[in-house]
């Protein structure tokens, strides 16, 4: 009787489709939740579609990231990915604290937002696409004022780690002299 030979794992050199959506799909909702959250904060509290329109919608967007990141993990808790890109040691380091730093923020930033409406006492509550989301927080202006810091704070150093990721990506694809440093092709 002879022995059977081990399996070999084939290494893939894309991530799993539904990853790659998910990716491009979290990247353009966030661009437009900035956008949206600059245009809002600098409407006069008089305007209507600040709070009639805007907040609500950056809200559920919001949260709607929130769950998106939340499925991308399991996906990649449950998925083959590709192997470390071959690139430099410190630029792999850098690149891994980038991605850790831009998942945690993804989870943070939405947690952010629904902790500072959920505290200030004049919110008109949290909405998720018009379904009402449970407040569980107390109405607090002073942890209100903080929420809002943070949520401000974190959203801007999303917005540069998001520029540092995609800086990283066009240096790897454009100016990287070893072709197995593209990355791009690996999240298309």
């Amino acid at each position: 009787m002879t022995q059977a030979e081990p399996a070999t794992t084939v290494p893939v050199d894309k991530y799993p489709t539904s990853l790659r959506v998910l990716h491009w799909l979290r990247a353009l909702l966030i661009f437009g939740l900035i956008a949206v959250g600059w245009f809002m904060t600098s409407l006069d509290d008089e305007a209507a579609e600040r709070f009639g329109a805007l907040y609500p919608l950056h809200k559920s967007f919001g949260l709607l990231v929130l769950l998106i990141v939340l499925v991308q993990l399991g996906i990649r808790a449950t998925s083959r990915l590709p192997g470390p890109a071959d690139l430099p040691t410190h630029e792999r380091v850098l690149s891994h604290v980038v991605h850790v730093a831009i998942y945690a923020l993804v989870l943070i930033v939405p947690l952010m937002g629904y902790a500072m409406s959920s505290t200030y006492a004049h919110s008109d509550g949290v909405t998720f696409f018009g379904l009402h989301v449970p407040e569980l927080l107390p109405k607090n202006d002073t942890a209100f004022r903080v929420f809002q810091f943070l949520h401000k704070v974190l959203a801007y150093t999303l917005l540069g780690l998001v520029v540092l990721h995609i800086a990283g990506a066009l240096k790897h694809r454009f100016f990287d002299k070893n072709p197995k440093a593209d990355v791009l092709p690996r999240m298309m």
